[in-house]
């Protein structure tokens, strides 16, 4: 099968989407499928500040990356849009590649394209729900009332909510937000995986990193870990981190605090550390590759993670599979990935209960025990090689139907749309004629 992934958030930016979109690709392709991922092309600047290199890498990878010429944008300083200008490239480029089934993930730029491809292609066309933007949007939009970003966010999910053939929701929480916006259509259920060689473990590679870090944050030498891992932004809810590790230190003074993660919040967290007095127990390490997170996992105590605006919590996954205990705000998709205490302790959003839980582990080495091995069965089910073939059965699904009928009631709303779309960002009605076959479509 030809499989088109579009992705407005693809490597050096690095995010849940672009981890399963680039996690699922390979797997893809492992299993014979033929992959494309359709995202946009970053600046030199954000490629050189992230260690990446857009042009080596996308050689090196397995399956195909077309990426797309975009700008920057006014409300982000990590994304950017692909220029409207570009539709014509994208549908040339997937007339070439030819597609059995397109693949959105998500709601902007490229994944509006991607949408409208698939709607002139009459392509099957599949929509996982990865964001919740009526909750997001405000952390990146602070001149609007929080009523009208919402209903923005919500808009911008119905559109492909109606439209696509097989939505796919990451937890049952998402799915049940897919039924609160009034769309009556089925949800297959499909966590991100996490591919099963970013577990593999070298002892002399553990000493390596643990040497290195000792030497640049000498703050963490002797000391319990308590570990996050993830992208350093203000929806994590990482100061409250600060509180937590305040409250352990009264029993354990020897702890300290490691973030490992970059983000547009990491240099007012940094202060935050700072003005609080906790510089001597709190260190920042940076983004780190997947290959070696496992060391950091292999080294801490427990994993805390405050967040409450999660869809997913890949990262608590990871810290399972790695046998390190969790506690964690139970909310958004961390209900959906502890599902209560499996693998450490899902706790209220109180200080008081995710510190006591935090001490608990610490001070009961039986029950860290047995909570490292339950956390390790437990992640288990989020392994990419047993959660791609339901993927591959979401594509099929998706072809049958559109085999079966082209829906007269989709074609009206795509119709309503594009009407809508073309007026407001003055695209020429003959820049999207479509003639049948693929071959001479030049327009």
């Amino acid at each position: 099968m030809k499989i088109a992934m579009f992705t407005d958030a693809y490597f050096p930016r690095i995010n849940g989407v672009a981890v399963s979109v680039r996690s699922y690709a390979g797997e893809l392709t492992k299993l014979g499928h033929e992959v494309a991922v359709v995202c946009l092309e970053y600046s030199e600047e954000q490629q050189r500040t992230s260690s990446f290199d857009e042009k080596s890498n996308d050689r090196m990878s397995p399956f195909k990356i077309i990426r797309i010429p975009s700008s920057k944008t006014l409300f982000s300083k990590e994304d950017r849009m692909i220029r409207i200008d570009k539709w014509l490239l994208i549908k040339k480029t997937m007339d070439r590649f030819r597609p059995d089934v397109i693949h959105i993930n998500s709601e902007w730029t490229v994944g509006y394209f991607g949408a409208m491809y698939a709607r002139h292609r009459h392509v099957p066309f599949v929509f996982t729900f990865h964001t919740m933007w009526e909750d997001y949007l405000a952390n990146y939009v602070n001149f609007l009332p929080d009523f009208t970003l919402r209903k923005i966010g919500r808009s911008v999910v119905k559109f492909y909510l109606k439209r696509a053939n097989v939505i796919i929701a990451p937890t049952e929480r998402i799915a049940s937000v897919v039924r609160d916006y009034g769309i009556d259509k089925s949800v297959d259920i499909l966590p991100t995986g996490i591919p099963d060689e970013q577990f593999q473990y070298s002892f002399a590679r553990s000493f390596q990193i643990s040497s290195r870090l000792n030497k640049t944050f000498p703050q963490l030498k002797g000391k319990k870990i308590l570990l996050f891992v993830g992208r350093i932004v203000k929806e994590k809810n990482l100061p409250f981190l600060f509180d937590v590790l305040s409250r352990v230190r009264e029993r354990f003074p020897k702890t300290a605090l490691l973030f490992v993660g970059g983000g547009p919040y990491l240099e007012e967290l940094e202060e935050e550390a700072e003005s609080r007095g906790l510089s001597d127990s709190v260190a920042f390490a940076g983004y780190i590759g997947s290959d070696d997170l496992v060391y950091f996992y292999r080294m801490a105590s427990v994993f805390v993670f405050p967040s409450k605006t999660e869809t997913q919590g890949l990262v608590t996954v990871e810290a399972m599979l790695s046998g390190l205990p969790v506690v964690a705000i139970g909310e958004m998709g961390t209900v959906d990935v502890m599902d209560g205490d499996h693998g450490g302790f899902m706790v209220a959003d109180d200080l008081e209960e995710f510190s006591g839980r935090v001490v608990e582990l610490m001070s009961n080495q039986n029950l860290r025990k047995q909570k490292s091995k339950e956390a390790l069965a437990w992640g288990a089910k989020w392994k990419i090689s047993n959660l791609t073939p339901t993927l591959v059965k979401c594509y099929e699904k998706a072809v049958k139907i559109v085999e079966g009928f082209y829906d007269s009631e989709s074609e009206k709303l795509w119709d309503e749309f594009d009407s809508e779309f073309r007026m407001e960002v003055g695209i020429d009605e003959s820049d999207f004629e479509i003639r049948d076959g693929f071959e001479g479509d030049e327009k």
